[in-house]
């Protein structure tokens, strides 16, 4: 990955091997012009990606479908210091054939995703599954 400052709080991220961009803004609440994804906002973004890739791979070996799932995100900051305090993360999925072993799998995948292990045990994770 590189990233390259922009100017006017703006980056941009390249993914070097397939060459996908990620442009980032500060906040319109931290001087930035909120006209993208904020850094804060790809961690939470992250952690979910995560969470929903570590329940396809499960879900290709149990052949669950996964068809329509989604999730929802909000990102509750803390002031002093400025920090992402808490992600709510709240998936849903309109209809899915899985056993309640499976479902727990399932849970398990998500909740034991590699940014989750990964962030400070001071994040709060608030993580529901609506299946």
């Amino acid at each position: 990955m590189k990233v390259n400052y922009l100017g006017s709080l703006r980056t941009e991220g390249t993914h070097l091997k397939s060459g996908s961009k990620i442009i980032t803004d500060a906040p319109t609440d931290n001087n930035g012009k909120g006209e993208a994804y904020s850094p804060t906002d790809l961690l939470c973004s992250s952690l979910c990606s995560c969470m929903m890739s570590l329940m396809g791979i499960y879900a290709n070996i149990e052949s669950i479908s996964l068809e329509g799932l989604s999730a929802d995100i909000t990102k509750v900051m803390a002031a002093n210091p400025r920090k992402v305090k808490e992600v709510i993360i709240n998936f849903s999925i309109p209809k899915i054939n899985a056993t309640d072993a499976q479902i727990k799998g399932l849970k398990h995948a998500a909740l034991t995703c590699p940014v989750s292990l990964s962030l400070s045990a001071e994040l709060k994770q608030t993580i529901s599954f609506n299946f």
